[in-house]
Parts: C-alpha cells; structure tokens; sequence
C-alpha cells in the first residue's frame, strides 16, 4: 500500500483532468464502503471528505455489529437476515477489530424468559452457517456469575445470547486504508462546494475545496455518489434546490463509566425500557458503554450535543439493573451520533418506528444518493451503490469482490490483552517505530496506555491531520476519558508538529480547538 502522506497527496494536475468512474462525496462508514467496493472492482474512484473519516455518526456506534434484535421485535425480517449476514461477514473478513460477544438479558418477569428465548431463538435460525451461537436460558445464580454487579431483587433467571462487537472509527480507518490499497484516491478535509453539470444538465463532476490550503479544484466524474449521511440533504439541494428532506436525524447518546459498575466479560441488554427503546451495557476498551438514546432533533452538527433529559434517562435506567447506581459524575465521557434516518412516508414523528433499512434515490440528474442503513451493512450498502452505479453511468459490469475481500490489517485471533491490537497486522510496524526514537515507546500520558509512537504512527500511516483525529478516532482517548484526552492534547500536538513540521502557532491552535470540542464530552 502506498503510505498516505497529505501534503503529497494532494491532486495533480493530471488528476485534475482525469475523468473518475466515480466521485464518492462523505468519508463515513457508507462512503468507505463504496470506495472499497468500487475500487476493488477496478474503478477509478476518488472519495471526498470534509472534514475526518468517520467524524460524524460512523465514529459514534454503540460499537455492536449486529442483527439487530429490536427490528426482529419489529418484524423487519429482511433487515435482520441481510445483517446478520454482513455481520458474520464483517467478523471473517476484519478479525482484528470486530469479535463475538455474548449478551445477557436479566429476567424479572415469570413470562419475559419464554418470549424473548422464542425471539432470541429465530435470530440464530436467520443466521444460518453465519451464526456466532446459540442462546439458552440462564439460572438466577448463573446470570448473576456473569454479570457481577447486576441489581439480584426479583431477578428470576437470564438468557445468553451472542452478537458482535467492534471498533467503529479504527474500522474506518482500516476500510479508507483497503479502498486505498485497492487503488483508490482518499483525501479527507476536502470538502464538496458544488455540482457540475453539462449541457443537458447531467452532472458531470464536482467543485472542492482543501479546507488546509484553501485551494479550490473542478474535479470530473461519470458517477457523482452522495453518501454523507446527516449530510445528504446539503448535497441534494446543490442538485435541486427545490428537493424535500430525505433524512430526519435522530440522536443517539452514550454514557461512559469505569468498569466497577458492571466488572463482566459480558454484555447486558435491556430489551424494554420505559419508553420502550433497547439499552445496552457494554465492555469496552477497559470501560462500560452504556447508551443509546433516540431523539427526533431539528438539525445537522458535526459535534452534536448530548440533552441533559438524555443523560438522565440513561443513568436513570442504569440505575434500575446495577447494584453500583451511576450518576453524573461518574460519566467519564459522554458522546452523541446523528442517525441518518430515512424520512418516513406516513407522518409518524417516532423514529423508533423508522426503518434501519438503506435506500438508493437517483435524482434526474443522475446523481446517486444513499441514506439510512446501519455500520453492520455498510458493505451491503456499498455494493448496492456500485451496482447503481455502474447502470446510471455506463460503466462496465464488473462483479463485487467485497464478501471475501479481507479489510487492511486484519489478522485472526488477536491478542486483545495487548494494547495494540487494534493495529492489527501492522502491530510490529508500530514496535519497530520505537527503535527508531526511544522516547516513542513512552506513554504520552500516565493515565493511558497510548504510546508517543502511535501518534507518529497515525499521522505517517493513518490520514491523521488534527489532534482531534488522534484523541478521538484513531485512539478512542476522547470517547472513553475526555478529562484524561484534554490532559494529553498538548503533547499529542508537540508530536505532531514534530512530524508534520508544523510551528508553536500550529500546536497551540489544535490543543485550543480539541479543548473546545473536548468540553461537550464531560459532564458537569
């Protein structure tokens, strides 16, 4: 794989005046997957993003590659048998990051056991050859072994069920890094300023800008894909500015909390709460998730912000299963997503109720937008844009590859013990960083484990251009301790100053902009 260098990568004027096969607007989980399937397939493919890979919702999962037991409540059966299919996908081909989990239900009811081991009993069947195992009923006393820490008044027994767990944002990294490696053009801080058209008002490209540079390119493709999530609506009014919303976001928030609170190797799940969503409980990079809310919000931010009626509804739910009650000042982080809901049709305000499903809109112009869907279908989602494609710009047909294309770094059965990890099969390429600076292989801070080296590592290697893709995406610091990320932001800047040979101006600029945006994940 070529090693990603911004200030070398910048489009040439060759580039400029290449016609691409496809132009991919948004760097999140979708617009990675298309640029995977599409360069894999032998397309010239070129993916913009503006601002980092995986900023928005695809860095702010509840970290489950999943079916989705709650749209089988629903009776979704399409949606959870095509999941749970990319999920056992997701696990063959991306090892490193992505592992089977079990999952417990506490029962309190004489009559929950039976009707959720019923549900919990299809969700194995859709799985097929793909499943990740069987779920069967607990004991009270055996629940209570594998989730020490659970709330022991009235529970009558539980039910073990398996599902997947990954890192989100390292999962995008890694799929920019495959799109890459499969001959792709990613450049991220690269932002789509408008469309291009010809005389007969198809699109024939797009307009950018290098938010680092200031310099604005027009850039040509036969195939424009919109695939900025929150963000599609933007784009689609570049395209027709008379176009209706296709997205409602919806919020989600999660809380995190220091391991004591639920000491398992298992995850808990509350199947119904108050206002009947689905809470999870989850081991986490030595922490607890817990999340997630669903709540209808007005409008689009790369930085959303968690409602104080969202904390509470999690800690007050929390509450009710573990011996250990959270509050507020527990919260070592706590982190809201934009879901990119597809709008509904029938005027129904619940977006519990809106479908997870993904759907592809090609507007008169030929321009492709796809919305809605989940990180576990990102693969799913990507071929489907390919395929679209392929019929609205002509190109050749070639087959996808992507179920059996294994992501950038991975290797099977990691040592999960290990720190590094995540790195996967570039694990010794980080170790072998340290010889070559001693200090490297120092903590940048007591209170982590994150090394000096891997801030070098992540901006030679892994697109990193701000402190805040480092605290944030490329190590989850941000998301699991945001006091302890705001500790280490001048010295992850002094690294990469270093590297990038910027000067104190530089550095101090990125320790004051993570700060700010560090603020909104601590609670006060």
């Amino acid at each position: 794989m070529n090693v990603f260098k911004k200030e070398n990568n910048l489009l040439s004027i060759s580039d400029t005046d290449k016609t691409w096969d496809l132009i991919i607007i948004g760097g999140g989980a979708t617009g990675l997957g298309a640029a995977v399937d599409a360069a894999s397939r032998g397309y010239a493919t070129l993916l913009l993003e503006q601002s980092d890979f995986a900023k928005g919702t695809s860095s702010r999962a509840t970290k489950l590659a999943h079916g989705g037991v709650r749209y089988l409540a629903q009776g979704d059966i399409g949606l959870v048998r095509e999941a749970l299919r990319e999920r056992g996908l997701l696990l063959k081909n991306a090892p490193h990051l992505v592992k089977n989990e079990r999952f417990i239900i506490p029962n309190y009811n004489w009559w929950g056991g039976i009707f959720y081991f019923i549900g919990l009993s299809i969700y194995d069947i859709l799985a097929g050859k793909l499943s990740f195992g069987r779920a069967k009923k607990l004991s009270r006393k055996e629940t209570l072994i594998r989730l020490p820490g659970l709330k022991e008044k009235g529970l009558r027994g539980g039910l073990l069920y398996h599902d997947g767990q990954f890192d989100d944002s390292r999962l995008a990294i890694n799929l920019a890094q495959t799109a890459m490696e499969q001959g792709a053009t990613l450049l991220n801080y690269f932002k789509v300023t408008g469309l291009l058209k010809n005389t007969n008002n198809n699109l024939s490209g797009v307009t950018a800008i290098d938010n680092e540079t200031g310099k604005s390119y027009q850039l040509t493709g036969k195939v424009i894909i919109n695939a900025t999530g929150v963000f599609v609506d933007e784009i689609l009014k570049m395209d027709s500015p008379e176009k209706k919303p296709m997205v409602r976001p919806s919020q989600g928030v999660h809380l995190v909390l220091d391991r004591s609170f639920l000491p398992a190797n298992n995850a808990l799940m509350i199947p119904k709460t108050q206002d009947g969503r689905v809470l999870f409980a989850v081991p986490w990079h030595g922490k607890l998730l817990i999340g997630t809310t669903d709540t209808p919000v007005e409008s689009n931010s790369l930085e959303p912000v968690a409602l104080d009626s969202e904390v509470r509804f999690i800690l007050d739910t929390a509450g009710k299963y573990l011996n250990k009650i959270p509050t507020r000042h527990d919260v070592l982080s706590v982190f809201a997503g934009l879901r990119p809901l597809a709008a509904p049709q029938n005027g129904s305000t619940k977006t519990k109720e809106i479908s997870r499903s993904h759907k592809l809109i090609v507007s008169e112009s030929g321009l492709i937008t796809i919305t809605g869907g989940k990180w576990t279908t990102y693969r799913k989602m990507g071929e489907d844009t390919v395929d679209q494609a392929i019929i609205t710009g002509g190109l050749k047909n070639m087959p996808c590859k992507t179920s059996g294309l294994s992501i950038y770094g991975a290797i099977p059965n990691p040592d999960r013990s290990n720190p590094l990890f995540v790195y996967g099969a570039d694990m010794e390429k980080v170790l072998a960083l340290y010889d070559e600076h001693p200090d490297w292989k120092n903590r940048v801070c007591a209170k982590d484990t994150y090394t000096k080296g891997e801030v070098i590592w992540s901006v030679r290697n892994e697109m990193a251009r701000t402190v805040e893709d480092i605290l944030a995406r490329r190590t989850r610091v941000l998301f699991l301790d945001a006091r302890v990320a705001i500790e280490m932001a001048p010295e992850v800047a002094r690294l990469m100053a270093f590297e990038l040979k910027k000067d104190f101006d530089w550095e101090a600029e990125q320790v004051e902009k993570f700060q700010q945006i560090a603020q909104n994940y601590v609670l006060t």
